[in-house]
This record gives structure tokens, sequence and C-alpha cells, in this order.
């Protein structure tokens, strides 16, 4: 593996952990109704595990309110259970094949607890990112002990992964205070 494949896997790699941050911020509840905030709920259904949006549209016709309009009267009790299961405080109102899910504003006290959430999984993708890092610096220590590369061009890729490094995790904390200062704002 060349030093630019090497720093390509390495660019893919970070994008795909900072993606997967973003997606986990975008299914927790900010007090404001948003269709990806039932993402992380599945339902068994036709032999298999799917997500409500596989089930049904997920439409947002007022800022605190959620209506789901599933597809199929039968998944209506399932999707119903799923989400009154999931840890997202909400709770569903049935009519018919609709779903109105009404968002409650937070208070202090799970605001708090959903900045600890979200310093946790930006840890958790910060180590990622590292760990990227680190595996990219060791393919090119190979390379370099394996004569494929030189001492300059190693460095020189060193450096690279390292901006790179710094710049998705500069990237990452901008996500996590713009997260934080809405999960905030009353």
């Amino acid at each position: 593996m060349t030093s630019e494949d090497i720093l390509k896997n390495c660019i893919s790699k970070m994008k795909k952990a900072f993606d997967v941050f973003n997606q986990d911020l975008s299914s927790l509840r900010t007090g404001r109704a948003n269709v990806h905030m039932l993402d992380i709920i599945k339902i068994d259904v036709y032999g298999q595990s799917m997500a409500i949006n596989q089930l049904a549209n997920i439409s947002i016709p007022e800022p605190r309110l959620l209506t789901v309009q599933v597809w199929d009267q039968n998944n209506v009790p399932l999707i119903d259970a799923a989400i009154q299961k999931s840890n997202l405080g909400i709770n569903p109102q049935i009519d018919g094949q609709l779903l109105r899910i009404p968002i409650p504003s937070l208070n202090e006290e799970r605001r708090v607890e959903l900045k600890k959430i979200m310093r946790g999984l930006a840890e958790k993708a910060k180590i990622s990112i590292r760990n990227i890092r680190r595996e990219a610096n060791d393919n090119l220590k190979n390379n370099l002990k394996d004569k494929k590369i030189g001492e300059d061009q190693f460095k020189n890729s060193e450096k690279k992964i390292q901006k790179l490094t710094d710049a998705q995790i500069s990237e990452l904390e901008t996500r996590l205070k713009e997260k934080e200062k809405e999960i905030m704002t009353v």
C-alpha cells in the first residue's frame, strides 16, 4: 500500500467516524421535532429488524410534533410499542394509521444529561479517529521498514495524517458545541 493509498484510506475512515457521530447526535431529542429522532428505533417485522422510516412516512407538521403515517395497519401497535420502550421520553397518540408524537420541552436535568451523553459520543468518535491515525502511522512505518518509501516521504505523510486528525477533531468539537447550544436553548 503506497503512502497516498494510506492517506486516502485514512481520510475515508475518519469521514465515516465523523458521519457516525453526526448520526448519533441527530438521534438525540432536543425539545424540537426531528425526523431523525426515531432512526435508532428498530421494529421486528416481516421476519427482520427494520427502521421506522422503512415502515412509515415521518413528518413534522409543527415544531414540537412528529407524525408517523404507517403504511400497514398491522404495524401500528408494533411501532407504538417500540417508541414507548425507547428511552426518548415520548408517547405516541394513535389515530388510525397515524401516530402523533408530541415532543415535550426538555427540563434542565434532562438537558445536562443530554450534554453528558453527547460528550461521551464525541469522546468515542475522537478515540476512533485517533485509532485510525495510529493504524495509518503503523502502515507508514511498515512501508519505511520495508523500504517502500523514504524517510522524507514518511515524515511528510505523517504530518499530513496529523493535520487531518487535528482537522477532524476540530470539526467534531465544533459540531458538538453547536448541538450543546441547541439543547441548552430554552
